[in-house]
C-alpha cells in the first residue's frame, strides 16, 4: 500500500513538472520568434555617390570674375583646343608650391591650344587669405600668366567635384562639347625636385597627338576645399 502511494506521488510530481515546463518552452519559442521578426533586416552598405564630373563627361561652361575685374568663361577662348582648369588658392602650401609649375605649363601649352584657367574655390569667410582682394595681390606678386577666377558662392567647384587645392581638370574641345579628358594631380610630388611622373603634361601631350591620356585619372593631393559647415549657413 505504501509502495503504491509512493508511486502515485511520483507520478503526480512528474505530470506537474511537465505541465509547468511546456508553457515555458512555448514562451521561450514565442519570444525568440518575436525577437527574430522584430530585428531589422540587414541592408547592404550604401555605396558612395560619385559627385562631380568623371572622365568622358561634358563640362558646362562657367562665367566667373577674374583678378583683372572682368568676367571670363571658356567661350572667351574660341581658338583653344581645350582647357586646363585648376582649382587652387592663395593660402594652401601645396597650391603655393605649384604656382611656378603652373606658370611654366601655361606658357608652354597655351601656345599649343591648352591654356590654364585657375579658379579659387574657397570661401573667404572661412579663410580670409583667399579673399578676392588678396587674389589680386597674389596674382601680381607671382606674375600669373593665366586668369585667376573667384568661384563666388562656390557654385562651380561642386559641379566639377574638386576636393583639393590644387585639383586639375583637363577639358578637351570636341564636337560633342567640352569633354573631360583628365582629372587629378599635376604631378606626383609637392617638391619639384622629387617629381617622377608629370601627369598633367603627359595628358596634354597625349591629347595634342590625338591620343587619350594614360592615366586619365590620378588622385589629387593638397589642402581641402574650404567651405562653411552646414550649421554656419543657417
Amino acid at each position: 500500500m505504501l509502495k503504491q502511494s509512493v508511486l502515485m506521488l511520483l507520478f503526480l510530481v512528474f505530470v506537474a513538472s511537465c505541465s509547468n515546463e511546456a508553457p515555458q518552452e512555448e514562451a521561450k519559442s514565442t519570444t525568440e520568434e518575436t525577437t527574430a521578426s522584430a530585428a531589422p533586416e540587414k541592408k547592404e552598405e550604401a555605396k558612395p555617390t560619385v559627385v562631380g564630373y568623371q572622365v568622358g563627361d561634358i563640362a558646362t561652361d562657367f562665367t566667373l570674375k577674374n583678378v583683372d575685374g572682368n568676367m571670363l568663361s571658356m567661350a572667351d577662348y574660341p581658338d583653344a583646343k581645350g582647357y586646363v582648369i585648376v582649382f587652387t588658392c592663395n593660402h594652401c602650401p601645396y597650391s603655393i608650391a605649384y604656382e611656378d609649375r603652373l606658370i611654366e605649363l601655361d606658357k608652354k601649352y597655351k601656345e599649343l591650344g591648352y591654356p590654364v584657367i585657375a579658379i579659387n574655390p574657397n570661401d573667404p569667410e572661412v579663410n580670409e587669405d583667399d579673399s578676392y582682394d588678396k587674389m589680386i595681390v597674389r596674382a601680381e606678386e607671382k606674375g600669373f600668366t593665366f586668369p585667376y577666377l573667384m568661384d563666388e558662392g562656390q557654385k562651380i567647384y561642386p559641379q566639377y567635384g574638386a576636393t583639393k587645392t590644387p585639383h586639375v581638370y583637363v577639358v578637351n574641345k570636341t564636337e560633342e562639347g567640352n569633354k573631360v579628358a583628365y582629372i587629378g594631380a599635376i604631378d606626383d610630388s609637392k617638391d619639384p625636385a622629387a617629381v617622377k611622373e608629370h601627369y598633367l603634361a603627359n595628358a596634354l601631350d597625349a591629347l595634342i597627338k590625338g591620343e587619350a591620356p594614360n592615366p586619365s585619372f590620378t588622385k589629387a593631393f593638397g589642402c581641402s576645399v574650404k567651405c562653411k559647415k552646414p550649421e554656419d549657413k543657417i
